[in-house]
């Protein structure tokens, strides 16, 4: 039998088994479809059954397990159906009045197990709330925001990470509720659903939460972190100190509202000059020995890259990750990009990117919209080819900044070595990298096929305020 033939005759199988469960749940209510599980049989078994020689009919907390297990298995599997009515069993009531309070205990626990395993896979807060709403919604973020709360309190504060605590009050993850015996009943009247919804949602976050993919620990667990240790502390990593941050960013809020091309390029240019002069006299320090032995290295920190228009705005990123010495990971599947680099250079990116996103993104809402000689739209292709080529052309303009800023602070600073200096830099990320993620590979962001959009966003790009790394040596004040 052929590939394809086997492949059909699956699709077939799968279809008819599927449909087999709908008539079972149609004509018989509450009966347990088959799926090969024999997690649940206890729901199935008649009285007499039950009484049978041989059968012990699970505790209230096994049969509750067997539900939760059997939900995510089935939804991991692309079967919703069968999670709702895993739901539907749970949120049923039994003759026992304790039923409802094993249930949440246990789906409770398990939510909180799945997120210290998240922890554990190179997950952080705010990445593992937002997966949960980019798979569900918004509600579904909510109640993954509570189980993270939850988890976070097994830990005391001097022993998590900064930047762990930051996306903690981002998100605004406190323990609201008054116990955990009755979380989910407050949980419910919060957001005015039933029972079986609410079930049914915390099955979902279950789902998502423990399946996790691996992505690398880019910080220090909780429970290990030590305060001003290594990379754990934001200044004595090399990053920007909250100061020159601000004033960055009130440069760049100031370029993206002018409606003045030419006032955008000075402000902008002020900004990335201070980025820049901050990232170099790192650089110098770091080589000189000022710094504690090992704590001017290499870092990462993730990026979210949404759609539409995904690849191009990774395009984006990645050139300006490049003409700052750092380098991009991009985890197509999970919308955000791991960036590898020195912390004042992962600064600068993260800055720049964000504002340059916010100008591609008003230029392309200016461009308006787009249909060919039959009145059909090609906006979307038109915008893909304009977001691509604005990356491109920037990309190029920021190359040759970089070069130009490198080689000015050179003959500013004869008596310096600066370019092996940078050189070495360029190398340990490159180690980060591959100690990292041993197997990449490399994918094309897609064809360009508008010639209109690939024009119109080279013409942006010109004109965007991107002009930084002119001036390395001057006032900082």
């Amino acid at each position: 039998m052929s590939k394809a033939n086997r492949l059909r005759r699956q699709a077939k199988l799968k279809a008819r088994e599927k449909d087999r469960r709908q008539h079972d749940r149609a004509g018989q209510g509450a009966h347990r479809p088959s799926s090969g599980f024999q997690a649940a049989d206890w729901a199935t078994r008649s009285p007499q059954e039950s009484a049978g020689p041989g059968y012990s009919r699970p505790s209230e907390a096994a049969q509750a397990e067997q539900l939760v297990s059997q939900a995510v298995h089935s939804q991991f599997y692309g079967d919703p159906d069968e999670l709702t009515w895993c739901a539907t069993q749970l949120a049923a009531r039994p003759a026992s009045p304790s039923w409802q309070r094993t249930v949440d205990s246990v789906l409770l626990a398990s939510l909180l197990r799945a997120v210290t395993a998240g922890w554990r896979q190179g997950w952080q807060p705010a990445e593992l709330v937002r997966q949960a709403g980019r798979q569900f919604s918004a509600r579904h973020s909510r109640l993954a925001t509570d189980a993270v709360a939850a988890e976070m309190r097994g830990y005391a504060a001097a022993t998590v990470d900064e930047r762990w605590l930051a996306q903690l009050a981002a998100l605004e993850a406190t323990a609201w509720w008054d116990s955990d015996n009755v979380y989910f009943g407050q949980w419910r009247d919060r957001e005015r659903i039933d029972r079986t919804t609410l079930l049914a949602c915390a099955l979902e976050v279950l789902s998502v939460v423990s399946t996790l993919p691996e992505l690398g620990t880019l910080c220090p667990l909780p429970g290990t972190a030590r305060r001003g240790a290594g990379a754990s502390d934001p200044k004595s990593a090399g990053s920007v100190d909250q100061r020159s941050l601000g004033r960055v960013r009130a440069l760049l809020a100031k370029a993206e509202s002018t409606e003045f091309p030419e006032e955008a390029e000075a402000l902008t240019s002020r900004a990335q000059e201070l980025m820049t002069r901050h990232s170099i006299d790192d650089a110098l320090l770091a080589a000189a020995g000022s710094r504690g032995a090992g704590k001017s290295l290499p870092s990462a920190r993730r990026l979210f890259v949404d759609n539409p228009y995904e690849a191009a705005k990774v395009l984006l990123l990645d050139v300006v990750a490049g003409a700052n010495r750092c380098r991009t990971i991009w985890h197509r599947q999970l919308g955000m990009c791991t960036v590898f680099g020195f912390p004042a250079d992962l600064d600068a990116v993260e800055l720049l990117f964000t504002s340059l996103l916010v100008q591609a993104t008003t230029a392309t809402v200016q461009a308006g919209s787009r249909r060919d000689a039959y009145g059909r739209s090609r906006t979307r292709s038109f915008r893909q080819s304009f977001l691509t080529s604005y990356a491109q052309r920037i990309g190029e303009r920021l190359a040759e900044a970089a070069g130009t800023a490198e080689r000015q602070a050179v003959a500013d600073s004869p008596e310096v070595n600066l370019l092996p200096v940078l050189s070495a830099r360029h190398r340990a990320v490159d180690d980060a990298v591959d100690e990292m993620f041993p197997e990449l590979t490399q994918h094309s962001v897609g064809a360009v096929n508008d010639r209109e959009g690939w024009i119109s966003g080279r013409a942006a790009a010109d004109q965007a305020s991107l002009h930084g790394r002119r001036q390395l040596v001057g006032d900082t004040t």
